[in-house]
């Protein structure tokens, strides 16, 4: 499972990852799909004059990638020292306990079910990458266990699913919650302002500038699809799967499994409203 359900603007270009700053480089894992757009972002961060680096989302289980994560290291002369989870959807995480254990490092993640040692991650927390760090922020919405990543030294967030490079991120109910998403976006909006983030750096599609005017603009598109739905309702139509023929006419018919997951989370919010 992944994150893209609906259309909304952004770069219509192909995506093929590579750096995006000093401290970032996006190794582009090989499984295109409507739900993975482009294919998931493994993101390979450092910090300035540091030899170490972090492992962000490996991606799934294939012997390709897993090189040419270690090339992109090697390259770069860094000594990975950690593998992080945004969260254990399988397009993240599939490959992640091989790769760690063949490079002789842990998972951290917020889920124990996907930790590789006994680090775990936690909200606040700090993972230090020698004079730069990654700290947590606990992101939940998209899944129980999402997080993002706030990158300091870099001005980025890695955002996982929570925000995508192109199109939004569904709800993965009952995992998932709506009125959880909509307060982790607000989240993230609140600290790209207040520490001065320039980019989002997303689990799939391409980066994204002007950090908060993106996530204005999730917050819009969620709040009207909300209304959408909401209006739906008050005509007597209550089944998942059929107010997503009339809400997500616009969605290509393979997503709509996903935004299936998203309407029941809407219901489940609009009731509890």
């Amino acid at each position: 499972m992944s994150g893209h359900v609906l259309p909304l603007a952004g770069s219509t270009e192909p995506w093929t990852g590579g750096a995006v700053t000093p401290s970032a480089v996006c190794i582009l894992a090989p499984n295109p799909s409507p739900w993975t757009l482009d294919g998931t972002n493994t993101w390979l961060i450092s910090a300035p004059s540091s030899g170490t680096a972090a492992v962000i989302d490996p991606g799934p289980a294939d012997d390709g990638h897993t090189a040419a994560i270690r090339a992109a290291a090697a390259e770069r002369d860094l000594t990975i020292v950690t593998v992080l989870l945004t969260h254990g959807h399988i397009d993240h995480s599939e490959g992640a306990r091989a790769f760690a254990e063949s490079i002789g490092v842990g998972v951290r993640a917020l889920d124990p079910d996907h930790r590789l040692g006994s680090e775990g991650l936690t909200d606040g927390a700090v993972v230090a990458l020698g004079d730069g760090e990654v700290r947590v922020v606990g992101t939940p919405g998209h899944s129980s266990d999402s997080v993002s990543f706030l990158l300091p030294h870099d001005g980025s967030i890695l955002t996982g699913d929570t925000v995508l490079g192109r199109g939004t991120s569904l709800v993965a109910w009952p995992d998932g919650r709506l009125g959880d998403y909509l307060d982790s976006l607000r989240r993230l909006r609140d600290l790209s302002a207040d520490v001065d983030v320039q980019r989002l750096l997303p689990g799939h599609g391409p980066v994204l500038g002007a950090p908060a005017a993106v996530i204005d603009a999730y917050l819009e598109h969620r709040a009207g699809r909300l209304a959408e739905v909401a209006a739906v309702v008050a005509t007597g139509i209550t089944d998942a799967g059929e107010i997503v023929t009339i809400v997500y006419a616009d969605v290509p018919r393979e997503v709509w499994p996903a935004a299936e997951l998203t309407v029941r989370a809407q219901l489940e919010y609009l009731a509890d409203s």
